[in-house]
């Protein structure tokens, strides 16, 4: 058996047709679901992945992960990107970028983007702090929405490595996006931020004329 037949076998064992009815709504009815909750998803995910780890290497798990995005099922989107980040982490290709981008813009929807953005392509340009200002700029000025929240986003986990020069141009580029994805991003970035440094925060709000509700966004966590 191998790691995809057993993931999808014991998914398909705990399939809830009641949860995943509420789950989809949720989800805007985009993707259909098993309707396992996340702390199950999780437990099968990694005894799944534990069971079959010796068995993984560097391609056949992006292929594992290209061939479970290829499913309708919304949890087997997950497992995808929960097993590039824990198997890929501090061990990315530069050329991974391609892969990457493919990931945001396929099935996409907050849930996976967010995750997306903030693990694998964070911590893919933690590795290649170089490709900074390729990709971002990139990913910035893309049509592909997504790929403007990513930009916007990457830098979550960042706390005091956060180049804030980079976010605030970002959040001043999209400033004006009517998108909700978009102004939510930027409210969310900058308060992140505000847990390192509050009045930098303070002061680009202020002098930055924002969507209201990413300016209110931006200022929660400031008293």
């Amino acid at each position: 058996m191998s790691f995809l037949t057993a993931l999808i076998s014991k998914f398909e064992n705990r399939a809830n047709d009641e949860e995943a009815k509420a789950m989809e709504a949720y989800l805007k009815n985009l993707f259909p679901l098993y309707g396992i909750k996340a702390p199950i998803r999780k437990a099968l995910f990694k005894e799944t992945f534990n069971e079959f780890k010796p068995e993984l290497s560097r391609d056949n798990v992006i292929e594992i992960v290209y061939t479970l995005y290829q499913k309708p099922q919304r949890e087997l989107h997950y497992c995808a990107i929960e097993l590039a980040d824990r198997f890929l982490k501090k061990k990315y290709k530069v050329t991974d970028i391609d892969f990457i981008e493919k990931l945001i813009t396929t099935n996409s929807w907050w849930d996976s983007v967010d995750f997306i953005a903030k693990h694998i392509l964070g911590n893919y340009l933690l590795q290649f702090p170089d490709q900074i200002p390729n990709v971002i700029d990139n990913f910035s000025s893309s049509e592909n929405m997504w790929l403007n929240r990513s930009a916007i986003l990457f830098q979550l986990g960042y706390k005091d490595k956060t180049d804030s020069q980079l976010l605030f141009k970002l959040c001043t580029t999209h400033k004006s996006s009517d998108e909700f994805f978009i102004k939510k991003a930027i409210g969310w970035a900058l308060r992140e931020y505000s847990k390192v440094n509050p009045d930098a925060v303070v002061s680009f709000v202020s002098k930055t004329p924002l969507k209201p509700l990413s300016e209110k966004e931006a200022l929660k966590r400031i008293k």
